[in-house]
């Protein structure tokens, strides 16, 4: 029975009972305050009601076997969760839906001066609608994500009428696109054989856009497809080449991106120094999933490639790959957090961090529209720091040091403190010209990114749309408008069964 005042466990999806018996003390109630378990919370039945049709019935206690209501979850509950009275409950299952929220649609008030509203509506529905999501993007974007279009319309009904009460805005639905590389084709449109005439077109293509660019005199381009490019105060090198990944690795890597980013936390408490709980489960899957990437790397191509995983992107846990093909660099694995021990032989290199920002800033913007990558390999092949002694300056630089030279030119009659003198200001003008380009790491950061993105442009590039898995059910009589009708809206079908129990067609 819940009665009108009392107070209970909120348990979250993910909510563990076995850390309840580590963390909790014995004899814990709802009533203590500071409970510091992942995904357990407490709340206060602050009214309860009866459910009749359009109205609501006060009550003071409702038995067990009833469906209810219940206010003051706001703050304690996002999408669902368990109410218990004891923290070794298990959680319930987080509610599944069929249908993923793929319309995207930009939202902002109409008057600027009702933004708080407008945040506070869309927080509203977020958690009256368990199948809508709300999101900001890196734009500062307020994005609601729908299953549909009318799914779409109620949400905006909602918004206006319900929850913000405010004029809004609403952008057109934004298409999701991803870029991607595929291997290079071996015959045209109409079967006949490319040769090397597709792949020499590239690489020409790839050199004019580097030439408008300007960055000809920094960029060698290969005929396999390897791309270097040197920083501009010429102090550090970087080679690298781009390929597909195989269609099995990239499905992988993208149902696993929690546990990829929880595989990355790892690794930084473990640079860091700091201790990281983990739930041995959680370093099951980790090893499972290094192990179906073995299986699914195959070929000579890709021998040992995942113990040279450098980095995974965008944002560390995409479905993007960056590979150490460095033989003089052997640094510490990305599954160095499930042998801490092995892992203190390897040390880091240098602005080691810096290639790993390149590699993001890459993956995260392609070069064809500006979207993410994805199924992209980056193989590091040569990463040298040159010398910096004697860093050579840009023509410019050496066209106005030419000019300053001349005309400040002393005679051999100059005395000593004027000859010390100008020899300071020249030092000093070196040294302002050797650092105009700023720190060598943001240097290596341009520079891995640009390598990485002509790399990419240097194989067929493809852009990926995403697209809506449906189930339709006809009868014989409207198959063949149906299959029309769905024609004509670029779709395409998977396959076609009878239906048992069905009527003959459908």
């Amino acid at each position: 029975m819940v009665k009108k005042g009392q107070r209970l466990f909120v348990l979250g999806p993910k909510y563990d009972p076995s850390q309840a018996l580590r963390l909790l003390p014995e004899g814990c109630t709802a009533s203590h305050d500071g409970l510091k378990v992942p995904h357990l919370s407490c709340c206060s039945m602050e009214n309860l009601y009866l459910l009749m049709g359009r109205e609501l019935e006060e009550l003071e206690e409702v038995p067990a076997g009833n469906i209810l209501g219940i206010r003051g979850l706001e703050e304690s509950v996002l999408k669902s969760a368990t109410l218990s009275d004891s923290p070794v409950c298990p959680p319930f299952t987080p509610l599944n839906f069929e249908a993923t929220p793929i319309v995207r649609v930009a939202i902002e008030p109409k008057h600027p001066s009702e933004m708080p509203k407008l945040v506070r509506g869309m927080r509203l529905l977020n958690q009256a609608d368990p199948c809508a999501e709300v999101l900001i993007q890196e734009t500062g974007e307020h994005v609601l994500v729908t299953a549909g279009e009318v799914h779409l319309q109620r949400c905006l009904d909602d918004l206006r009428d319900r929850f913000a009460k405010v004029e809004i805005s609403v952008s057109k639905p934004i298409i999701p696109f991803r870029e991607t590389v595929i291997r290079p084709p071996k015959v045209d449109m109409v079967n006949e054989d490319l040769g090397r005439q597709q792949k020499v077109a590239v690489i020409h293509q790839v050199k004019e856009e580097a030439s408008q660019a300007r960055l000809s005199d920094t960029l060698h381009l290969g005929p396999d497809g390897l791309v270097t490019l040197t920083t501009p105060n010429r102090q550090a090198l970087v080679s690298v080449r781009a390929g597909p990944l195989p269609p099995e690795v990239t499905g992988l890597l993208e149902s696993s991106s929690e546990l990829i980013r929880t595989l990355e936390l790892m690794n930084m408490s473990l640079r860091e120094g700091r201790p990281m709980d983990v739930n041995p489960g959680t370093l099951e899957d980790i090893v499972k999933l290094k192990d179906q990437l073995k299986n699914l790397f195959q070929g000579r191509k890709w021998r040992n490639a995942v113990e040279r995983i450098w980095a995974f992107g965008p944002r560390r846990y995409g479905p993007n790959i960056l590979l150490n093909n460095i033989k003089e660099y052997s640094r510490p694995s990305v599954w160095q957090c499930l042998d801490p021990a092995g892992a203190e032989a390897a040390v880091l290199r240098d602005l080691d961090n810096s290639i790993i920002s390149g590699f993001q800033l890459a993956t995260l913007s392609g070069p064809m529209c500006e979207e993410p990558l994805m199924g992209v390999c980056f193989s590091i092949e040569r990463w040298d720091m040159l010398s910096s002694a004697n860093p050579v300056a840009p023509p410019e630089q050496r066209d106005l040091m030419e000019e300053y030279s001349n005309t400040h030119e002393v005679s051999q009659s100059t005395s000593e403190e004027m000859t010390s003198g100008s020899n300071k200001e020249e030092q000093r003008f070196d040294t302002a010209s050797a650092d105009c380009y700023g720190p060598v790491s943001g240097q290596l950061i341009a520079a891995t990114k640009e390598a990485c993105r002509h790399a990419f442009q240097a194989q067929p590039q493809r852009l990926m749309a995403a697209m809506y898995t449906c189930d339709i059910m006809a009868t014989a009589e409207v198959l063949g408008k149906t299959t029309a009708r769905i024609c004509q809206l670029f779709a395409s079908f998977k396959n076609s069964t009878k239906m048992p129990g069905r009527r003959p067609g459908s």
